[in-house]
């Protein structure tokens, strides 16, 4: 397998996130932009890459799964299996798995949610780790007490402001550099470039389960039920 430091591909123009404009988009028609062995790069592309602790989408190009999709700078490299025949130029299909991509959307801004509500009421404690998964998110902290206690109230704030169904804005603040967030008006605004809902309500219900990482370091699990 190709490493990604050992790349001699020519100089291309960074991909077309769609998945930024369109993340319900389940399918895409592009073309291949450069091909080292088993890894290539796409015009533009709806299959999100690991960053920030969001999982990568699982998916497939012309049928061929994704074994890997790793961002470096503004680029994205999807490693597929050796026998892909692929040529530079080619038209290709883009697919995901929506059943995962979705359950990662709404575990995000669940987990976005709390780390909000945490912040802002709770002297914004130092952040040391995240993940978000089809399965759980969680959040990890430095915090000198048991930090199930705070969760009746995120519970019931979360649940209010999923209740409200509020609209989710996710844009550029500098689409040059590709800096993005998300904002809800009057609750918060934060960077983030992962893929959001475009409504709290899409949440649905969830679950809080505390994790003790260690001395001062407690983590917070996020599930959907």
């Amino acid at each position: 397998m190709t490493e990604y430091s050992t790349f001699c591909l020519p100089i291309m123009d960074p991909v077309k996130k769609v998945f930024w404009e369109d993340p319900y988009r389940t399918e895409l028609v592009t073309t291949v932009t450069s091909v080292a062995d088993n890894v290539i790069t796409l015009k533009e592309t709806i299959v999100y890459a690991f960053s920030g602790g969001q999982q990568s989408d699982v998916g497939t190009i012309n049928n061929f799964p994704i074994l890997e999709a790793k961002k470096l700078g503004k680029q994205i490299f999807y490693t597929i299996e050796e026998n892909h025949h692929l040529n530079v130029g080619d038209t290709v299909v883009l697919k995901i798995d929506w059943a995962k991509r979705y359950k990662i959307m709404r575990l995000h801004f669940a987990a976005e949610i709390i780390l909000e509500l945490v912040n802002q009421n709770f002297n914004q404690p130092q952040k040391i780790g995240a993940n978000i998964t089809s399965e759980k998110a969680r959040i990890d902290f430095i915090w000198e007490n048991n930090i199930s206690e705070i969760f009746p109230f995120l519970e019931q704030k979360a649940k209010e402001l999923i209740a409200a169904d509020l609209p989710i804005i996710s844009a550029f603040s500098n689409e040059a550099d590709e800096v993005r967030y998300w904002g809800i008006e009057g609750f918060g605004k934060v960077p983030c470039g992962g893929t959001h809902i475009r409504r709290t309500s899409e949440i649905g219900a969830l679950k809080l389960k505390r994790s003790r990482q260690g001395h001062n370091k407690e983590r917070i699990e996020i599930y959907l039920v």
